[in-house]
């Protein structure tokens, strides 16, 4: 038993053994805890602000990733054209001094809806640019048979910081206000950037670099309609990120006004969808090999554990269905991103990832002012329900468009190993 235990750790954690995978898992695990407590101190400032506004909230996520969708395919030729590392350093360092600035409108008392949103827009703006380049850098980091295991153990980051940062929110707006969510997310910055700095540049597996062209934006998105392995998991992603993908509106809308709870509980349950999250990242770092059925299943589960949420009369149900719903929404954001890695060419991957962003992130200026005048006409649940429709319609979509690829392994012809936001 203890034998089996060491193996099923050193198979979860397997890319850990390369220092510059490592200085920077730490790294990104401080900075996205910290990045949490602005994310959930944002939305519950917006809903204070605006009696528990849907349309509201929805509108901050707009302006939040509004620049993604905008920006998102430019920051991705970008990402192609020059030093991953050095891209980050300048991003997180820019990222840093907006989450300053927020702290300093709070504490200073000049808050106001407008000058959330205006903020809100100048991080979306920093994230078109980051957000390709540290999921592209994943790669570089490891060896090609590591890198499956490095973007689930990435994938378990965004989601273990999410267990963390959400409660911690919640606890400081409640005991201090929230400044301090916003300055001591400025100050994690510091972790991630110190990880980056103390990174060995010799051992980093750089991707060929693209010089500077006309067009380079056009030639990705046709380099994606060419390839039905590309195309396919990216539709997908498109319906999902624009409905079901919008837990910061759904949630807190979910908890105050159908389940008539307070911030406090709105956090918790946002952390315990979180640990299911987690679970979900944990599990799929020990798969080596990602198959297009697998997508397909994970689609359908994050739309019936979705549904599940969507009629949980109470608090106390809604938590084992939270967790059951984070487990699911990871499980395909991990195998959409694993296929969409290894399918993509190297000198097109930052594109593509950026591409990826735009449909994910990007999506959320028309999905969250949606789903939150869904909330608003037709209550949270339908919301969520909503949500769980797309996610069923897109598992179908999938399983039609791309019957060849449900059991084959993405890049098995390429890689020895088939390898992967």
């Amino acid at each position: 038993m203890v034998r089996r235990l060491r193996t099923l750790r050193r198979e979860t954690f397997s890319s850990l053994k390369t220092r510059n995978f490592r200085l920077f898992f730490v790294g990104q695990l401080i900075s996205q805890s910290g990045s949490w407590l602005t994310l959930i101190a944002q939305t519950l400032l917006v809903l204070k602000l605006t009696d528990n506004s849907g349309v509201a909230v929805g509108s901050l996520t707009a302006f939040q990733f509004g620049p993604v969708l905008l920006l998102g395919a430019y920051g991705g030729a970008i990402a192609d054209r020059y030093d991953k590392r050095q891209m980050l350093l300048a991003t997180q360092t820019l990222a840093m001094f907006q989450s300053f600035a927020l702290g300093i409108v709070v504490f200073t008392h000049a808050t106001s809806v407008p000058v959330i949103y205006g903020l809100a827009a100048v991080q979306g703006f920093i994230t078109a640019f980051d957000n390709p380049s540290r999921r592209a850098f994943v790669v570089e980091m490891v060896p090609p048979d590591q890198v499956n295991n490095a973007v689930s153990l990435n994938s378990a980051i965004m989601t273990g910081s999410r267990v963390v940062g959400p409660a911690a929110a919640g606890a400081l707006v409640i005991s201090v206000g929230y400044g301090w969510c916003f300055t001591l997310d400025a100050i994690s910055y510091l972790a991630v950037i110190y990880g980056l700095w103390r990174m060995n540049p010799a051992e980093i597996h750089k991707a060929p670099r693209r010089a500077r062209g006309k067009g380079d934006v056009r030639e990705g998105l046709r380099y994606i309609r060419s390839k039905r392995e590309l195309f396919v998991p990216l539709v997908m992603m498109t319906i999902i990120g624009t409905l079901a993908f919008n837990f910061s509106v759904t949630l807190p809308l979910l908890v105050k006004k159908s389940l008539h709870g307070s911030d406090g509980t709105f956090t918790i349950l946002f952390s315990v969808l979180s640990i299911g999250s987690l679970g979900g990242a944990l599990f799929t770092a020990r798969r080596q090999r990602v198959t297009g059925r697998q997508l397909v299943v994970a689609s359908a589960l994050f739309g019936v554990f979705m549904i599940g949420l969507a009629v949980a009369p109470t608090l106390a149900l809604g938590f084992p269905a939270a967790i059951a719903l984070g487990f699911s929404s990871v499980m395909f954001m991990t195998a959409s991103t694993s296929i969409v890695q290894v399918e993509a060419g190297p000198e097109f991957r930052g594109r593509v990832l950026a591409i990826q962003a735009m449909v994910f992130l990007g999506s959320t200026p028309i999905g969250g002012p949606l789903v939150g005048a869904v909330a608003d006409a037709f209550g949270p649940r339908a919301s969520i329900a909503l949500g769980g429709v797309a996610c069923l319609v897109a598992a179908v979509y999938a399983a039609r468009a791309m019957p060849s690829m449900v059991d084959r392994v993405p890049g098995a012809a390429a890689v020895p190993v088939a390898v992967a936001r």
